[in-house]
């Protein structure tokens, strides 16, 4: 939004009237003659993709991890209510719930509008069309996590700092939405064969076109499926589900949308998932016993890998035996969420496997083939779609069992044990609508694991799975899961009008206001 660039402006125009009067020709001399008057746009993708996925800052662990991780009870954390413990008990925090509004602006958004605006001068705007296809569609991407926290946010204004806007209008959901959609379909256009990409800057599908237009067209089937709640509007869901079909999402594994990490040299290499829940959670040499913020795996979520045989138990859960992380399914057990002490057996209870997860190495996978057949086999279920529910929910389980095999020899699920799960969890067609929408996406939620801010935000649209709230002594939503997170406060000392201008229309800023197509 460069909001903060005003102040620095002024400074600099202050100056720069100051010394109008006496620069004599002086300032040709100010000029560097090798440097570059133009960004390299392929280096900032670069920056952006890695500033997007949250390495940085906390943003990961903040948002995902503490926040929404704890409200759908992913995980559990045992601090008190107004610090760490706020996700977990539904408390009111603005340094952890304000964090990811700070943040993504100021970096990835910002850099994204430089590349815009680069891959736009007139001189190089025809051999840029990929580069800013590619732009623009992760740029929605950014922008669809960011409204989906908050609700009305900046939109239309969030690259307008050059222009002038240093104090941006929030739109209203229903504006951005559609407003995502229609980038989405013309960037998709836009894209030509003929001309460069971002080739080996692009680390999701070094340019290929192809693999570019299967994640946008997922995209948009994950943006349409979020307003199947709305009435009326300038969004119809069905429509654009079914335009994103015709166009075809990713289907299989060699298109999913991953970002492979190495584990240095630099901090930018390591998985950033990995890298904040080592760094302030999970840390080296605690073995189970400590963990900074008293975080375990939900007794919600433990307990229903154990009670269904989920062979991805022992792949994604470990507990500490005498200082060696054990994935024996039998001793797997989950902290129960609003617990506030950290207990005598706080070893006993189950955490991320190190041998998976807390990989610095390990991928991070932003949109893969087990969201897009879960979502295509609900659009089936609503008769929106010509496909065989049965089959696009069987391959959408057997595709989040598959994907595990990413994360290293540990990930590796036999297929037997697969094929057996599959089989003993197959799409019930005889229970009712909501009970086959339970089903399918209680395996969304589990699939979804790390994506946190994605699995929230398909609980609160959808309800499944069905989870029961912790109603802690003194949280803020009546022992109610929150619906939102509150506005940084900082925004609301400098963007004061429009903050008002957004409340009043969307709702009071509280963690149980409902957004636009959560009503």
């Amino acid at each position: 939004m460069q909001r903060f660039a005003k102040y620095k402006f002024i400074i600099i125009l202050g100056a720069i009237l100051g010394l109008s009067s006496c620069d004599k020709g002086f300032e040709a001399l100010n000029v560097n003659p090798n440097a570059s008057i133009m960004p390299n746009v392929d280096f900032m993708f670069t920056q952006s993709l890695l500033k997007g996925n949250l390495v940085y800052d906390r943003a990961y662990f903040y948002t995902s991890y503490l926040s929404c991780g704890n409200f759908i009870q992913h995980f559990s954390t045992a601090k008190e209510i107004s610090g760490a413990g706020a996700g977990d008990k539904y408390g009111v925090n603005d340094f952890y719930q304000g964090f990811y509004y700070r943040y993504i602006y100021t970096n990835a958004i910002l850099t994204l509008g430089e590349i815009i605006t680069a891959a736009k001068v007139p001189e190089k705007a025809a051999d840029n069309v990929n580069k800013l296809s590619a732009a623009r569609i992760w740029k929605v991407l950014l922008m669809q996590r960011i409204t989906d926290l908050y609700g009305d946010v900046p939109y239309s204004d969030a690259l307008a700092g050059k222009s002038g806007v240093y104090l941006p209008k929030y739109d209203p959901q229903a504006d951005i939405y559609a407003a995502m959609l229609n980038e989405l379909d013309e960037a998709i256009k836009a894209f030509d064969n003929t001309k460069p990409t971002f080739a080996a800057a692009d680390l999701l599908y070094k340019g290929d076109i192809v693999q570019w237009k299967k994640f946008a067209y997922s995209l948009m089937l994950r943006i349409a499926m979020r307003t199947t709640k709305v009435t009326g509007g300038n969004v119809s869901a069905k429509d654009w589900v079914q335009k994103a079909i015709a166009g075809g999402v990713i289907l299989n594994a060699a298109d999913n949308a991953v970002i492979r990490y190495t584990n240095g040299p630099q901090t930018y290499n390591d998985n950033p998932v990995a890298f904040e829940l080592v760094g302030q959670e999970y840390v080296p040499g605690a073995n189970g016993a400590k963990n900074t913020e008293w975080g375990k795996y939900s007794k919600t979520f433990i307990d229903f890998l154990q009670t269904h045989n989920d062979p991805r138990l022992g792949v994604v859960s470990v507990v500490w035996n005498n200082n060696v992380p054990d994935t024996t399914a039998a001793i797997q057990k989950g902290m129960p969420n609003g617990t506030d002490v950290r207990t005598a057996n706080f070893v006993t209870y189950s955490e991320p496997n190190p041998a998976t997860i807390l990989q610095y190495a390990a991928p991070l996978l932003l949109l893969t083939n087990a969201e897009t057949n879960l979502l295509l086999s609900e659009a089936a279920l609503r008769g929106w779609s010509s496909g065989d529910k049965v089959q696009l929910y069987k391959d959408g389980v057997t595709a989040a069992l598959r994907n595990w095999a990413l994360f290293g020899p540990g990930g590796v699920i036999a297929a037997d044990k697969i094929d057996k799960y599959v089989t003993d969890n197959a799409l019930n067609t005889t229970g009712s609508f909501d009970a086959q929408m339970n089903q399918i996406h209680t395996q969304f939620w589990v699939a979804l694991l790390l994506d946190e801010q994605e699995a929230y935000a398909n609980w609160r649209r959808t309800g499944y799975p069905l989870l029961t709230p912790v109603n802690y002594n003194g949280n803020a939503t009546g022992g109610t899961i929150p619906r939102r997170l509150p506005y940084s406060q900082v925004e609301q000392g400098i963007n004061g009008v429009n903050y008002n201008a957004a409340v009043a229309r969307q709702g009071p800023d509280l963690l149980t206001t409902r957004m636009w197509w959560d009503k």
